[in-house]
């Protein structure tokens, strides 16, 4: 078996950090930081430099397309492709990105839900850059994380009320560290989502139209076996599993993911990953591409791989247990209660 270097692979495909303090001059990528870290407005000028140099980097990783990747209140991710491509005066083209389109876009929300906040006539919706989160490169494309709202405002994503929410907390945390005379930057929430999930052959998937349109059964006998002996819990892993698993997770960690535990869960035929937690918003959408690419790898290995959250009756569901935290730009961990929690008022 060939030898994977993980640090090397690790990040491969994401516009992250390291790459921006490496490609980026200095005065630039100081006050994006100052964005990224403190909510400073970003300069029209400096996000111009970041396109450029975030264009020429998904260009030499193969990348042709970028889209603002977003998610509607569909359940699922969207995006929609444009290629770099600006047509020349000597009938070629040339390879063009500014800050403007690195910022915002304007799909059409005619067709997402909206939960009632509009007629559907009322079509203008836009997306918005979350600096906070890392670009990445996914099928010869530069996905870039945005919010998706209206032109007022309101939230038409899932994750504009996350960034809202997270803004609300840092406030408000801040202003009661300030009670107990504890001066910090900002406090961040951090989560990391489990993942919980069945593997099936496909051949048995595509005999079940049950499970193929609904990602559950809907009628059927009970197995012969099922979870009675607990034996498939931690129990040894199966090698056409294992082999989905370790082609998971060089896909994952290409991407930046933190792809940490895996195991048999309790029921037969159910697995689960578990990623190192990460800031929130950014766990959310390492969660959603998880999803999407747990399915992938599945197919490549003749299996489907299920999400829903109870697929087959009498026995366990898959759940997505989420370890949440709050700390400090100093690192103070607020939840943690310390070796004497009654004294430590701050907790």
């Amino acid at each position: 078996m060939e030898n994977i270097n993980v640090p090397e692979l690790f990040g491969s495909l994401v516009f992250n950090d390291k790459v921006m303090r490496e490609r980026l001059s200095d005065d630039v990528y100081a006050s994006l930081k100052k964005t990224i870290d403190e909510n400073v407005r970003l300069d029209e000028a400096v996000a111009d430099a970041v396109a450029e140099e975030m264009k020429n980097w998904a260009l030499e990783n193969g990348a042709t397309h970028f889209t603002h990747w977003f998610q509607p209140l569909t359940g699922v991710t969207a995006e929609k492709h444009d290629s770099f491509i600006t047509p020349s005066e000597d009938g070629g083209v040339i390879m063009e990105f500014s800050g403007k389109e690195l910022i915002k876009g304007e799909p059409d929300a005619s067709s997402f839900p909206s939960g009632g906040l509009r007629a559907t006539f009322e079509a203008r919706g836009y997306t918005a850059w979350d600096p906070t989160s890392y670009a990445f490169i996914k099928d010869h494309t530069l996905c870039i994380p945005t919010a998706f709202c209206s032109f007022s405002g309101e939230a038409l994503d899932k994750k504009t009320p996350l960034l809202r929410s997270m803004q609300a907390i840092n406030r408000q945390a801040k202003r009661i560290l300030k009670i107990f005379g504890t001066e910090v930057k900002y406090v961040r929430t951090s989560v990391g989502a489990e993942q919980e999930y069945f593997l099936i052959d496909k051949q048995v998937f595509d005999k079940r139209p049950d499970l193929k349109y609904t990602g559950r059964t809907l009628f059927g006998a009970m197995p012969p076996k099922g979870q009675e002996m607990d034996d498939h819990y931690f129990g040894v892993i199966k090698p056409r599993v294992a082999e989905f698993m370790e082609d998971l997770n060089q896909e994952l960690w290409k991407l930046g993911i933190l792809a940490k535990t895996e195991h048999n869960e309790v029921a037969p035929a159910q697995h689960e990953l578990a990623p190192i937690y990460s800031t929130t918003n950014v766990a959310t959408d390492s969660n959603q591409l998880t999803m999407e690419i747990m399915k992938k790898v599945a197919a490549r290995h003749g299996m489907e791989c299920l999400l829903h959250e109870k697929p087959f009756a009498g026995v366990n569901g898959s759940g997505k247990h989420n370890n949440w935290s709050l700390s400090t730009d100093t690192g103070i961990n607020l939840l943690s209660p310390g070796k004497t929690p009654y004294e430590n008022a701050q907790f």
